[in-house]
């Protein structure tokens, strides 16, 4: 596993986290759903584990 699956992983359980705290099993139902830091950063890491942090987009699947 390298770096950024990582963060991909701590992202993911903080993301769950909060949805378990609102009750929810998607952060879809959720009020602050474009506003949210937590799914922000989870979108993010998303990005950067396929990216591999190339800015250029070339994923790595």
């Amino acid at each position: 596993m390298d770096s950024f699956e990582e963060v991909l992983d701590l992202r993911l359980k903080d993301l769950k986290e909060c949805q378990n705290s609102l009750g929810l099993e998607s952060c879809y139902h959720c009020d602050k759903l474009f506003e949210c830091e937590l799914r922000k950063n989870y979108v993010d890491s998303v990005y950067n584990s396929m990216s591999k942090g190339k800015i250029d987009g070339g994923f790595d699947f």
